[in-house]
């Protein structure tokens, strides 16, 4: 008899499909991982602790609920205020909902049995968190494998779980973290399906903002055109992070659109725009930067300064191979944006010595690119034994370890002409020595240009998941064309 099919994610219309057997196969492979570390015995027990919804304050307003991370990798789940378990020995996946009360029914929708999601999830059984100590003590586990670790993008230590009677168990909260941290770092097949679909849908979104956006308009027009189009095509609810939408100066700010600078600039004609902005569906991120004039037509410092930034993230994408240090790969980046902005007249000198004072950390401060996933700013980057080398623009290299095969990374060099790295810079004898101040007081106010690519490394190279115009030629040529007004649309529909 043929195995019925898994139960898909789906939202409809043109939106992707996403079978249940995604998640199947990470706790599959997470088994496999825990059961090959030293430390694991048998009969133990993996329990993760969803996301809780929560509310606003001191208010009863929910924010919008997002699942966590190591918990939707393993199990796909969207509810909120879950649990998990995954015996490791069996592969046996066990849900934990909450028992609701009937006021729920009145209020939020239809309170569904156990066995709804047990075929919604495709696990193998589902109770009540309220009984999660009693099933638990019934499988008579040695171990339960608890989370706890530290993000070493973030610096924040993941959410361990904890249940009222978890004291009367074994629990270890040391083995489980680098083991599905790794998995998480790898992609299967399905996973990088997902992405693909994000990096589609998203790339589309950022070419209609090219098409529509003018002298006039407010930065937070082209963050509301970027959410809309996102989630009318690609049923994203999320993005990936705060949109990014710096236009002129602002341009040069690494992560405008926050509380303090919420994208409202108005856009002048002449402004450079610099929009990082990356969709989310069922979790899975893309993060994707698009530097271009807002009138469609670069001037010739920002075609310099664009073309030097393309040139670098091209050397970098060519080179990309497992087993390239992706320390390399920034310091690559370095090494070219110096020799175009020697070029261009801005520095001068010898390169080699450039390199020594680390002269590319003032126009690129942040780091290269990182590791995406379920999280923008994905797990991985440093796994244990692995120091954080603490170089200007190094230092806030968010991956520091050697490139695999099923990898996804961003690759995102910048050249930002920020005022306070630039004094830094002329009252440092060390690297004043080769900056052309009268040249470089041509830049000031300029902003940055940021070229942001996602990529899946491959056996012998890359695929690049990212498509949107990129060479000056493409992008002109794209916004001169012809564009009809921007209307919201149902069914293909223009609304009226």
């Amino acid at each position: 008899m043929a195995a019925s099919p898994q139960p898909i994610y789906w939202l409809g219309n043109d939106t992707l499909r996403v079978s249940a057997d995604l998640f199947a196969e990470n706790r599959r492979r997470l088994c496999k991982g825990l059961k090959a570390k030293d430390g694991v015995v048998p009969k133990s027990v993996v329990v993760l602790q969803g996301g809780e919804q929560k509310q606003r304050f001191c208010t009863d307003t929910d924010l919008l609920f997002r699942q966590e991370s190591f918990f939707h990798w393993a199990f796909g789940v969207t509810n909120s205020d879950c649990y998990g378990a995954i015996d490791v020995d069996s592969g046996k996946s066990i849900l934990f909902v909450p028992k609701l009360p009937e006021s729920y029914a009145t209020w939020m929708g239809e309170i569904f049995p156990k066995e709804h999601f047990m075929k919604k999830y495709a696990v193998d059984e589902v109770h009540y968190t309220c009984d999660i100590a009693n099933v638990l003590s019934s499988m008579r586990p040695a171990t339960l494998l608890t989370l706890r670790g530290q993000n070493t993008d973030s610096g924040s230590i993941c959410r361990e779980a904890s249940f009222e009677g978890i004291s009367g168990f074994q629990v270890n909260n040391t083995l489980l973290h680098p083991v599905i941290v790794e998995c998480r770092v790898i992609k299967t097949d399905m996973e990088l399906e997902v992405m693909r679909y994000t990096n589609r849908i998203s790339s589309e979104a950022h070419k209609m903002i090219m098409k529509h956006v003018k002298p006039g308009q407010k930065e937070y027009e082209m963050e509301s055109l970027f959410q809309h189009y996102c989630y009318n095509r690609g049923g994203m609810r999320h993005t990936s992070y705060t949109c990014i939408c710096g236009t002129g100066t602002n341009s040069a700010v690494l992560h405008y659109g926050h509380a303090g600078a919420p994208n409202d600039k108005t856009i002048m004609d002449g402004d450079m725009c610099l929009f990082d902005m990356g969709g989310e569906y069922y979790c899975y991120s893309s993060d994707i930067t698009c530097s271009f004039p807002a009138n469609g037509k670069f001037t010739p410092d920002q075609r310099a300064i664009y073309e030097a930034v393309l040139k670098a993230s091209r050397a970098v994408m060519a080179a990309i191979k497992p087993g390239v240090k992706w320390t390399d790969m920034h310091r690559l980046a370095d090494r070219v944006h110096l020799e175009e902005l020697v070029k261009i007249g801005i520095v001068r000198g010898s390169l080699e010595d450039m390199l020594k004072v680390h002269l590319g950390a003032v126009f690129m401060p942040h780091g290269l690119g990182h590791l995406l996933g379920i999280d923008v700013h994905d797990v991985g980057g440093y796994p244990e034994g692995l120091e954080r080398t603490n170089e200007p623009g190094l230092k806030s290299l968010r991956m520091g370890r050697l490139v695999e095969e099923r990898m996804v990374l961003t690759v995102e060099p910048g050249i930002y002409f920020i005022n306070h790295l630039l004094d830094q810079a002329l009252a440092n004898p060390a690297q004043s020595c080769f900056i052309n101040n009268q040249v470089l007081a041509r830049f000031r106010g300029f902003g940055g240009v940021r070229i942001e690519d996602d990529i899946a490394v491959t056996a012998d190279g890359i695929e690049l998941l990212t498509c949107v115009p990129r060479t000056v030629e493409e992008i002109e040529a794209f916004m001169a064309a012809s564009a009809k007004p921007f209307s919201p649309v149902v069914d293909d529909k223009p609304v009226s």
